[in-house]
C-alpha cells in the first residue's frame, strides 16, 4: 500500500464558527463540488475531519453521495468511528477500497476492523491479493494487541551491507515507505540486531559499514503484546519507532510514536468515560445509544443508594429523637466519598502506569492509611466546631468529629483496596470502583455517624 502523508502547506483551523458551518452546508445543497473540494484540501485533514463532523448528519450524507466528491483517505482516518461508521454505509465497497490502497497498512487496518463482516469479506476480496494479506493477517490477531497498531511497511536491510549500497537501495526502491526515521538491521533470518537513523547514513562514507554504526537493538515488541503496554514501552525509553517481532523473533513491522500516543490518549479517555460509567462513548451517538449505555451503571448506582438508604432506616428512632442528625449525615458520607474518589483516581492512574506493584504495596497502604487519619482530624475539627456554633450540643460535635475521622481513614483505604482488589481478578479497575468506593464510604459513613450516636449519645 502507498503512503498519502505528502508534505503540503496546509492551512490550520483550530475551530469552524457556526457561518462558516452554515456556508459549507449551502455549498452541499448548491452540489458546489469545486468549493468543497478546494475548502477540505486547504485545511489539514485533522481540520477537515472536524468539519465534516460539525455538519448536520442530513448534510454529512448529502457531501458524501455528491458525484465528484471524493473523500480523501487522510481525512476518513481522522473521523471518530461513529462518523465513519455512518459514511461507511453510504460509501460503495468500490470507494472503500480505493480509500484502502491509498493508506498504510496500521491505518487501513483501524478502518476495516470497524466494517460489519459482510462488507468486511466484499471489501477484502476487491482488494489487491499482498493487501488482502496483511490486513487478514492483521484481522487476525487480538484487538488490543501490538500488531494491530503496528505498520507493516518499514525499511530493513542486511548487517553487512555499506552505507553506499543503503543509500542506493533506498533511492531504487518504490515499496519502502515514504517516511522513516529509522533503518533496521536484520540477520541472514531477518531477525533485527540494531538500527540506524537516516541522519547518520546520510552523514557516514559510503564505505563504512552498516553493522559498525548502528545501535543495537535493545527493545523489541512482540507482535501480540498488549498496545497499552507498548505504550508504556515508549513512554520509559523515549522511544520514536520500535520493532515488531513475531514469534520466532523475526522482524514483521514497527510501531511508531504517532500511533503510540494515539493509543495513550484513547486509553486515558477510556479511563476518564469508565469511571463515570459511561464506556467509550462518544459525543455523535444517538439518544438511544447513550440510554442503553448508561442504564446500567445508573442501575447499579440505584442499588447501592438503596442500600445506603436501608442503613439509615435501621436509625429511625434516633434520627426522630435527634432531627440534627438528618440535617448532618451528608457531611460524613460526602466528605468520605470525595476523599474516596481522590484516592482512587491516584490508584487507577498509578496502576495504569505500573508505578503501583506488590514491592510496594504495604507503603502506599500505609501512607493512605496516615493520610486518611490526619484529613479525618483536620476536618473533624473543622466540622465539630461549626456543629457546636450551630447547635450548642458539645456530644452532636464530637460525634461528627469521630465519624469523620472514622470514614475519612476508611475512604483512603478502600479508595486503594478496590481498584488493586479488582485488577486481582481481571476486572478493569476504572470500570468498578467508584460505585464500590462511594457505597462503602457513604455505609460506613452513616453507620458510624447513626450508630455511635444512638449507642452512646442519643439513646
Amino acid at each position: 500500500m502507498s503512503l498519502t502523508k505528502e508534505i503540503k502547506d496546509k492551512k490550520v483551523n483550530f475551530e469552524f464558527n457556526k457561518e462558516f458551518i452554515n456556508v459549507f452546508s449551502k455549498k452541499i445543497k448548491d452540489n458546489d463540488t469545486e468549493f468543497l473540494n478546494r475548502t477540505l484540501k486547504e485545511q489539514h485533514p485533522a481540520d477537515s475531519a472536524d468539519l465534516i463532523e460539525n455538519l448536520p448528519p442530513e448534510n454529512r450524507a448529502k457531501l458524501i453521495e455528491l458525484e465528484g466528491f471524493s473523500i480523501d483517505p487522510e481525512i476518513f482516518i481522522e473521523l471518530n468511528e461513529s462518523i465513519q461508521t455512518e459514511i461507511f454505509i453510504i460509501l460503495s465497497t468500490e470507494s472503500i477500497v480505493n480509500i484502502l490502497k491509498r493508506l498504510e497498512s496500521d491505518n487501513a487496518l483501524k478502518i476495516i476492523e470497524n466494517l460489519d463482516e459482510k462488507k468486511k469479506n466484499i471489501v477484502l476480496n476487491k482488494l489487491p491479493p499482498k493487501d488482502r494479506f496483511l490486513l487478514q493477517e492483521g484481522l487476525s490477531f487480538p484487538e488490543d494487541s501490538a500488531a494491530r497498531i503496528m505498520q507493516r511497511e518499514f525499511t530493513a536491510i542486511p548487517s553487512n551491507w555499506s552505507v553506499g549500497q543503503t543509500i542506493d537501495y533506498l533511492r531504487e526502491n518504490k515499496d519502502l515507505p515514504e517516511e522513516f526515521l529509522e533503518i533496521f538491521i536484520v540477520d541472514s533470518n531477518f531477525k533485527p540486531i540494531g538500527t540506524v537513523t537516516s541522519s547518520k547514513v546520510l552523514r557516514t562514507s559510503r564505505e563504512a559499514k552498516m553493522n559498525s554504526i548502528m545501535n543495537e537493538m535493545q527493545v523489541l515488541i512482540p507482535v501480540k503484546m498488549d498496545k497499552e503496554e507498548v505504550g508504556h514501552i515508549f513512554e520509559n525509553y523515549n522511544l520514536v519507532s520500535a520493532g515488531v517481532v513475531n514469534k520466532e523473533n523475526k522482524l514483521v513491522g514497527m510501531i511508531t510514536g504517532d500511533d503510540v500516543f494515539t493509543v495513550l490518549k484513547e486509553e486515558a479517555e477510556e479511563d476518564v468515560l469508565r469511571l463515570a460509567g459511561v464506556g467509550d462513548e462518544v459525543i455523535t451517538d444517538t439518544v438511544l445509544h447513550k440510554t442503553k449505555r448508561r442504564f446500567n451503571w445508573l442501575l447499579l448506582n440505584l442499588l447501592t443508594a438503596l442500600l445506603a438508604t436501608w442503613v439509615i432506616s435501621k436509625f429511625g428512632a434516633t434520627i426522630e429523637q435527634m432531627v440534627a442528625l438528618a440535617f448532618l449525615m451528608p457531611i460524613v458520607a460526602s466528605m468520605g466519598g470525595n476523599a474516596g474518589m481522590q484516592t482512587l483516581a491516584v490508584t487507577i492512574r498509578a496502576l495504569a502506569t505500573k508505578e503501583l506493584s506488590s514491592r510496594n504495596f504495604g507503603q502506599i497502604v500505609t501512607k493512605e492509611f496516615i493520610i486518611g487519619i490526619l484529613n479525618g482530624i483536620i476536618f473533624a475539627i473543622i466540622t465539630a466546631a461549626i456543629v457546636q456554633l450551630w447547635f450548642k450540643d458539645y456530644n452532636l460535635s464530637i460525634l461528627i468529629a469521630i465519624s469523620m475521622i472514622l470514614n475519612m481513614i476508611v475512604a483512603g483505604l478502600f479508595g486503594i483496596l478496590v481498584p488493586v482488589t479488582l485488577k486481582k481478578f481481571n476486572i478493569d479497575p476504572a470500570i468498578a470502583s467508584s460505585v464500590f468506593v462511594t457505597t462503602i464510604t457513604d455505609v460506613i459513613g452513616f453507620l458510624s455517624f447513626l450508630g455511635i450516636g444512638a449507642f452512646f449519645f442519643y439513646n
